[in-house]
């Protein structure tokens, strides 16, 4: 099934979306990585999180443009998942994954096709950057999204993990033979 929505997301947003759904999301769509994820933990947020999506991001920037905004690997952040979903977000985007379990009747896990970067950076204009100070790439920036997407649900809020499933199926499928 295919959802349009727009932020802030609500938990009816976010309780309607099923593991494999199409996404397209407009209104505004934090960047962070690494840096600013510690820095978010250690200090608090300069922006206000409740509702938000929050995409794993170091983007270029070009004068007041950007040029490419594809997603980074979620998986170095998943120390600070618990973190960032007690802020209020409910939709996280990026590529690899997350563990499940925080987002069980919290949020949502969105895919975003790595190598789009260009893709990316046409559906987002430039609100905002705090914590500019951390450089480019890892400041949180502050996007408008205009339709971002198409990003597959990887993650839901009832417990379905794409990723889990497709872990469970290669285990489960029969080794092959050697002659």
């Amino acid at each position: 099934m295919e959802h349009k929505l727009k932020t802030p997301l609500s938990v009816q947003d976010i309780e309607a979306l099923h593991v494999g759904d199409v996404v397209f999301l407009c209104g505004t769509v934090f960047t962070a990585r690494d840096k600013a994820h510690s820095l978010l933990r250690s200090k608090g947020s300069p922006a206000e999180l409740k509702g938000a999506a929050l995409y794993h991001c170091g983007p270029l920037i070009g004068g007041q443009k950007v040029i490419s905004a594809g997603p980074t690997t979620s998986g170095r952040m998943d120390r600070y998942t618990h973190f960032i979903l007690d802020l209020g977000v409910r939709a996280i985007i990026g590529k690899g994954g997350l563990p499940g379990q925080p987002f069980l009747g919290r949020a949502v896990y969105l895919a975003y096709p790595g190598g789009c970067g260009a893709v990316a950076a046409k559906q987002l204009k430039i609100r905002e950057v705090h914590l500019k100070e951390l450089g480019m790439a890892e400041a949180l920036w502050e996007f408008e999204a205009l339709d971002l997407g198409p990003m597959v649900v990887a993650i839901d809020t009832h417990g379905g993990d794409l990723y889990e499933e497709v872990r469970r199926s290669l285990e489960n499928k029969p080794k092959p033979t050697r002659r």
